[in-house]
């Protein structure tokens, strides 16, 4: 578990390119910019559950929230280590509760997204 402590603030627009365009495409549901920028053996953790590897990530890329119509914004984002970044979103729409903010926990291999744990 990385120490979020130990996080320094970040303008959002400094983040690695890697997740800039990540957020990007995930916004725009396009699963096919998105995938390449994992490793292989990657893991997404989204809403307690794992998703392993590419083609299971693009499975979730594809899938996930897509009963719900929701605003997202990035709000903040921070730089815990040269590997790990935090970024929070906050999100408005007809999704349960309607507000959210969630953290998107970042964690880079060699220039691309190793894990990704989404949570609030």
């Amino acid at each position: 578990m990385i120490e979020q402590h130990s996080a320094t603030p970040i303008d959002p627009t400094d983040l690695p390119e890697v997740i800039s365009s990540f957020l990007t495409a995930q916004v725009a549901r396009d699963a096919e910019t998105a995938v390449p920028l994992f490793v292989p053996d990657a893991v997404v953790t989204d809403e307690g559950h794992d998703f392993h590897g590419l083609d299971t990530i693009r499975d979730w890329l594809t899938n996930a929230a897509g009963e719900f119509t929701y605003t997202t914004e990035v709000t903040s984002a921070s730089r815990i280590d040269d590997t790990h970044y935090d970024v929070i979103h906050h999100l408005e729409g007809d999704f349960p509760g309607g507000v959210a903010n969630l953290h998107f926990r970042f964690n880079l291999h060699d220039g691309l997204i190793k894990t990704l744990t989404i949570e609030p």
